[in-house]
């Protein structure tokens, strides 16, 4: 059985379609329980809906309860709800911020502990981050976001060693710019931006063929390692030739609904 956080639409959503169709059982969490158990309905029986806050520890727990219950063992848990606000970095409010770390970091460690925890006892599972290429790459106009991105991949190097020899693998997926509600009027800079499709389809893949650093799509690996291999100099210039200032390019108009309603101003 796999289970996925922010399920509701998007990509969580996207990789509720993919697992099934690809043979497996979902279990689909979201804060908003009415849209995860709409987009389970359009998947079948072998599908559910299940409201879930990832910031607090009670409502995650009770959601992989419920998902067990409905369709046995955790066998992979997808860590995919997160938030984004998208500015200058002195002009977002501490609340926002510490609103973005919760869910992005936060939840994904709680979802980590929780998942590895009865997974150990069977000696088999595997936890997959969906993170971003912001993990690695810094866009200007999204400096928390990619903080808690940065963290999510420090804490899954860690916890993977910690886990190794248990039978439970760890993955992270870094897209980049997906076409969804949380990048609303961002910009994809050079390169194109992806469908939610896309980034299912590498997260089923990984949960059939598990490896740990998951690009989408591949070439952006190789463009962060020649970026780790360049001096400074050439370094920011061709950082900045190809990632996207979000400050400069962003529509703010386009992003004022999302940010209102998921992250606050």
């Amino acid at each position: 059985m796999v289970a996925v956080t922010g399920g509701a639409r998007g990509i969580g959503a996207a990789i509720g379609a993919e697992v099934v169709r690809r043979g497996a059982s979902v279990a689909l969490g979201d804060l908003d329980a009415a849209g995860a158990e709409a987009a389970a309905a359009k998947l079948g029986e072998r599908a559910a809906g299940f409201g879930l806050d990832v910031t607090d520890s009670a409502s995650f727990s009770s959601f992989l309860d419920a998902a067990e219950a409905r369709f046995g063992p955790l066998d992979v848990l997808v860590n995919n709800a997160g938030i984004m606000w998208v500015g200058r970095f002195d002009e977002e409010p501490e609340a926002v911020a510490l609103k973005q770390f919760d869910v992005n970091l936060h939840g994904v460690l709680r979802g980590m502990k929780l998942a590895a925890a009865r997974m150990r006892v069977r000696g088999r599972g595997h936890v997959v981050n969906v993170a971003s290429s912001a993990s690695k790459i810094a866009p200007p106009g999204e400096a928390t976001y990619c903080a808690s991105k940065h963290a999510v991949y420090g804490y899954s190097v860690a916890v993977r060693e910690e886990l190794r020899g248990s039978g439970v693998d760890v993955s992270v997926v870094m897209p980049v710019v997906v076409e969804t509600e949380l990048a609303a009027g961002t910009s994809a800079g050079r390169g194109r931006s992806l469908q939610p499709a896309d980034v299912a389809k590498a997260v089923a893949d990984a949960i059939e063929r598990p490896r740990f650093d998951v690009f989408v799509p591949r070439p952006v690996g190789a463009f962060v390692r020649a970026l780790a291999l360049l001096p400074d100099r050439a370094r920011v210039r061709l950082a900045r030739f190809a990632v996207p200032n979000q400050v400069q390019d962003t529509d703010f108009a386009a992003r004022r609904g999302y940010e209102a309603e998921r992250v606050g101003r």
